[in-house]
């Protein structure tokens, strides 16, 4: 069994990590850490240094916000604690940061903007078909409640593809996560297109990363690599 602390548990994307490594066979929850559980009794815990001192957990799932997951995911590594992560909004120096320490300490971290595993084959797809077609954009949509624009997901699908591809925001109510690449050719367009109904898209991938990332040294980014290994 794999001994999992969800930080940010109290949170929209934590319960749903919880709820889904309390359902999985080869993992057991040993501990939610957010401040907003102050005053609960363990497992859960208003501070992760709390948590990780009283349970001793091997894997850290991290979906808190951007101004502290830094903190958080750095205080799990250097605990000798591994890391999977989706809070994005991390900047290019604390990526750099968690990397190193990653590198050089007995943890490793997986840091992926999108868990889903359709997201993961349509950004696989978008970066085939930018080889072929000339121009592309990109409009992603998003829940009202969500802190960073453009998105990770959309970010990392960008940078996969050829040439200067342009990012379109949306953010409303209703929404969870949704993203279209439209790409332009002669006479043609071609769009691909990912939809998260439900937050419960995402764990599977999550479950994927908990299992997989004691066996990954140092930092890897996004879970492509886990799906097509080289």
């Amino acid at each position: 069994m794999i001994r999992v602390m969800a930080t940010g548990a109290a949170g929209r994307m934590g319960r749903a990590v919880v709820d889904a490594v309390n359902a999985a066979s080869d993992t057991e929850l040993v501990a939610q850490a957010d401040p907003k559980l102050a005053g609960q009794t363990p497992p859960m815990f208003s501070s992760v240094d709390e948590a990780i001192a009283a349970t001793s957990p091997e894997v850290a799932v991290d979906f808190t916000q951007p101004d502290v997951a830094y903190a958080t995911v750095r205080t799990c590594l250097e605990a000798g604690v591994h890391a999977v992560v989706g809070t994005t909004g991390l900047t290019d120096q604390q990526m750099a940061d968690l990397a190193a320490l990653a590198q050089s300490g007995p943890a490793n971290v997986i840091i992926a903007p999108n868990f889903a595993v359709g997201a993961v084959l349509m950004m696989r797809f978008a970066a085939e078909a930018s080889h072929h077609m000339k121009r592309a954009e990109i409009i992603e949509l998003h829940h009202d409640g969500k802190l960073d624009a453009p998105s990770g997901t959309a970010l990392l699908t960008a940078k996969g593809m050829e040439g200067d591809v342009t990012i379109h925001s949306v953010r409303l109510p209703g929404l969870v996560a949704h993203q279209e690449v439209i790409l332009g050719g002669v006479a043609e367009t071609l769009s691909i297109r990912h939809d998260s109904l439900s937050r419960e898209s995402f764990m599977p991938g999550i479950l994927l990363a908990v299992r997989a990332v004691r066996e990954r040294p140092g930092l890897t980014i996004g879970l492509e690599p886990l799906l097509f290994p080289s």
